[in-house]
C-alpha cells in the first residue's frame, strides 16, 4: 500500500470525513502534517499544491487534493488502484 501523507488542521471537519474515507479503504497509517501548529508547513503545503485550504492529501507521489477531490477519485474507482489494493 502506498504511502498516505495529510496536510490538516486541528478542527477540520473536511479532515476527518478524509481520514474516514481512507480508513475505509484499508489504510492504517496516514502521515499527518498539522499546519495550524506550524505556519512554515502551510507555506511549504501551499508551494507544493498551489492551494491554501485543508487538508491536502498525497498517496505516494501523487497530489490527490482535498476531501472533494478524494471522495470524487473513489466515486471513479480510482482510490483503491492508486493505493495499490486490489480494487
Amino acid at each position: 500500500m502506498q504511502a498516505v501523507k495529510m496536510y490538516t488542521t486541528a478542527v477540520c471537519p473536511y479532515c476527518v470525513q478524509a481520514k474516514r474515507i481512507l480508513k475505509s479503504k484499508g489504510v492504517e497509517t496516514i502521515e499527518e502534517i498539522r499546519v495550524d501548529a506550524n505556519p512554515e508547513e502551510r507555506m511549504k503545503m501551499m508551494e507544493i499544491t498551489g492551494r491554501r485550504t485543508v487538508p491536502q492529501i498525497f498517496i505516494g507521489d501523487t497530489h490527490v487534493g482535498g476531501c472533494d477531490d478524494l471522495m470524487a477519485l473513489d466515486s471513479r474507482g480510482g482510490l483503491l488502484p492508486l493505493l495499490g489494493a486490489a480494487a
